[in-house]
């Protein structure tokens, strides 16, 4: 009887754990450029970063590439590197992932962006979407980021869940041994002899 609902309680705290961790993972919020999935790099020192904002639903949140739901969607990319700043620098949003043969869902033109940013709209349905960064130099600058929308990532939940369920496990098993050992069955024959 004890065990089932040590079990139950243990389901019920990864639920709520899994929740939680999922929850904090969903936007890339701010971490160091190294580490940053959103940063795209050429070379040694060419690198451009992509946020992409949905304010009608979460005003606070930016993502990258795993957009949570379908709409407006604002595109922010960061011209980090100097001399991309002074070259013309074209952004393409295609559904699907190729940038020739797929429909163009936004076309910025090809343009100076002296204040390092280009910003862009567009709107998102649900599937799968690339934003190719061009631009006109030697050599040619080229960037791609795989944008997925309102899809469930199986592989980044899998990882995520990982840990919460080994320390459940880990829980689940020390109060089971707990709950099995001698001195405990002793004190709840002593419990019940009252």
């Amino acid at each position: 009887m004890m065990i089932k609902q040590w079990v139950r309680a243990s389901m019920a705290a990864l639920a709520v754990a899994m929740a939680l961790y999922c929850g904090a993972a969903a936007a890339h919020g701010r971490v160091a450029m190294e580490e940053d999935t959103c940063m795209r790099r050429l070379g040694d020192n060419s690198m451009v970063h992509l946020s992409a904002y949905q304010p009608q639903h979460e005003p606070g949140d930016q993502y990258c590439t795993e957009i949570p739901k379908e709409g407006d969607t604002f595109l922010v990319v960061d011209l980090v590197d100097q001399a991309l700043r002074d070259i013309p620098i074209a952004l393409r949003v295609v559904r699907g992932t190729s940038e020739v043969d797929d429909e163009t869902v936004t076309y910025l033109h090809p343009a100076s962006h002296p204040d390092g940013v280009i910003r862009g709209e567009t709107t998102l349905d649900q599937g799968v979407y690339t934003v190719f960064i061009t631009g006109d130099s030697v050599p040619p600058v080229r960037y791609e980021y795989p944008l997925r929308v309102k899809m469930v990532n199986y592989g980044n939940l899998l990882r995520a869940s990982i840990k919460p369920l080994i320390i459940v496990l880990l829980l689940t098993f020390i109060a089971y041994k707990v709950a099995s050992s001698k001195r405990t069955r002793e004190w709840w024959a002593t419990r019940r002899g009252r």
